[in-house]
């Protein structure tokens, strides 16, 4: 598969690129500072240098164009507002819009646990405005003609990966999760085309990553 991670050089992608490319993927990662692309190559993904939040919608259609998936995993980082919706929200949503345009199959959308237009946020909470946006773009993407991947993890961590996971289906609330185990979902859910059309929340757990994205998403003939 030929897949396209948009924010290359965030800490998910990081650990996302090297378990792609070790599936035999080919991965592209796209990167605003070209400083970064040795960080990528390292990787083993191939550098992209794009600005997603200053690209219009035709030059989105180009640079998604020709990849059988692609992986939203930007954001603004904590920025201000204004930056938050340009980048979490609208760009995110332009990058859904291209990808429609552009024929891509699969898009993938790394979220967070408790998105949605009930996320519950106040309005004067620091974090009210990367709520509005990624409930924005989710629900674009859900609304989209793309196979899409919602991967929404609790609060994420720098910790070991421990492989297991649980999700609402085997009690999971709001908690934690390595960012590295955030990675293997991703990974895995590119992995299974069942898994198009399915939100998935979740934090670290007991129950094996796979074992539990099979039970969420059964593939046919199981």
């Amino acid at each position: 598969m030929n897949v396209l991670v948009i924010g290359g050089h965030g800490k998910v992608a990081r650990l996302l690129h090297p378990l792609l490319a070790q599936r035999s993927h080919a991965v592209t990662a796209v990167i605003r500072n070209p400083e970064h692309a040795a960080d990528v190559e390292r990787d083993g993904a191939t550098p992209l240098v794009a600005d997603v939040e200053a690209l219009d919608p035709a030059g989105l259609t180009d640079l998604v164009r020709g990849y059988d998936a692609v992986v939203w995993s930007a954001g603004a980082g904590g920025g201000s507002p204004e930056r938050t919706y340009a980048v979490d929200r609208d760009a995110a949503i332009r990058s859904i819009d291209a990808a429609e345009a552009a024929g891509v199959q699969r898009y993938v959308m790394v979220s967070y646990f408790g998105a949605g237009p009930d996320h519950g946020v106040p309005q004067g909470d620091p974090f009210f405005a990367y709520a509005e946006a990624k409930s924005a773009a989710d629900q674009r993407l859900q609304e989209s003609a793309l196979g899409w991947t919602l991967v929404r993890p609790s609060a994420l961590t720098d910790d070991a990966p421990t492989g297991s996971i649980e999700t609402p289906r085997t009690g999971a609330d709001k908690s934690s999760v390595a960012r590295a185990d955030v990675a293997h979902v991703v990974a895995d859910v590119l992995d299974r085309p069942a898994t198009a059309g399915h939100v998935i929340e979740f934090n670290s757990g007991s129950t094996p990553i796979a074992e539990e994205l099979d039970a969420l998403a059964p593939t046919a003939g199981q």
